[in-house]
């Protein structure tokens, strides 16, 4: 007798897609995992819907209103594994720029009847909301790690993704280190790996696209910056928020720099 194959769900919130698009892009690995599971609910990629519960739930996108957080309840609710996907996901993204500000003073200046608006004054990422069983970070995600992630679930092992830091893909690469040859601010040390050190590969600093590290010395970072590269403070704490500005060690360095005004 056939066995029923397991049911894949991804789903989306405040996001921009592009981790889902990552998952698209997988082409010629889509028509293979399609033979072996039932993908019951990916509005990205088809219009079918089939009711969980759901063997695997991949989550993109932060929960920025108040029905976000029922939906995301009942996603955890239908969904045996729960991943969540991106920066979004699993930092707030880029929308989290909001927890530092009056969410009320952007409403009134964007919208032209702000009462018929419902948000929360926070983007936060889905693990502050509903138990989380792996986090995949990026902006977006890279295909190769998610595959990773997917194939390995589905087969009932852990994952094998690298907690090393951007400066280790840089060191196998052979790339030259930016900061120390050039001077240039660069996030790698305390940025996760998974872009393949993009940015610094082409003399470009890293701009933390996947997130704060394991062990990230944020603190140590800022200090390099401010006294031996001289960077100034506004240009720290610009670049700790951008598309993890909701990642707790970038969000609390960042808060540590307004206090002090330094």
């Amino acid at each position: 007798m056939a066995t029923a194959k397991p049911a894949l769900a991804v789903w989306k919130f405040a996001s921009c897609d592009g981790c889902q698009l990552s998952v698209l892009s997988l082409t010629d690995e889509l028509l293979a995992l399609a033979d072996v599971v039932d993908v019951a609910y990916f509005l990205e990629a088809s219009s079918a819907v089939h009711e969980g519960p759901y063997d695997l739930s991949l989550v993109e996108g932060s929960v920025t209103t108040p029905d976000d957080v029922e939906r995301i309840h009942e996603v955890r609710r239908a969904s045996r594994t729960l991943v969540t996907i991106g920066a979004c996901a699993t930092a707030g993204g880029i929308q989290a720029l909001r927890n530092f500000a009056d969410i009320d003073g952007f409403i009134d200046a964007v919208y032209a009847h702000p009462a018929y608006v419902s948000t929360l004054a926070t983007s936060t990422p889905i693990s502050e909301h509903v138990e989380v069983d792996f986090e995949l970070r990026g902006c977006p995600v890279d295909r190769h790690q998610l595959l990773e992630v997917v194939s390995a679930l589905l087969r009932g092992r852990r994952p094998s993704i690298s907690p090393a830091s951007v400066c280790m893909e840089c060191k196998r690469s052979g790339a030259v280190c930016v900061m120390v040859a050039h001077g240039t601010p660069c996030l790698g040390p305390i940025t996760h790996a998974g872009c393949g050190a993009l940015c610094p590969a082409h003399l470009r600093g890293c701009y933390g696209c996947f997130g704060p590290a394991e062990t990230a010395a944020t603190g140590a970072l800022a200090a390099w910056w401010q006294e031996i590269l001289g960077v100034e403070h506004t240009d720290l704490l610009r670049a700790l928020r951008t598309y993890n500005a909701g990642a707790s060690e970038f969000a609390s360095k960042g808060e540590q720099h307004v206090a002090s005004g330094a």
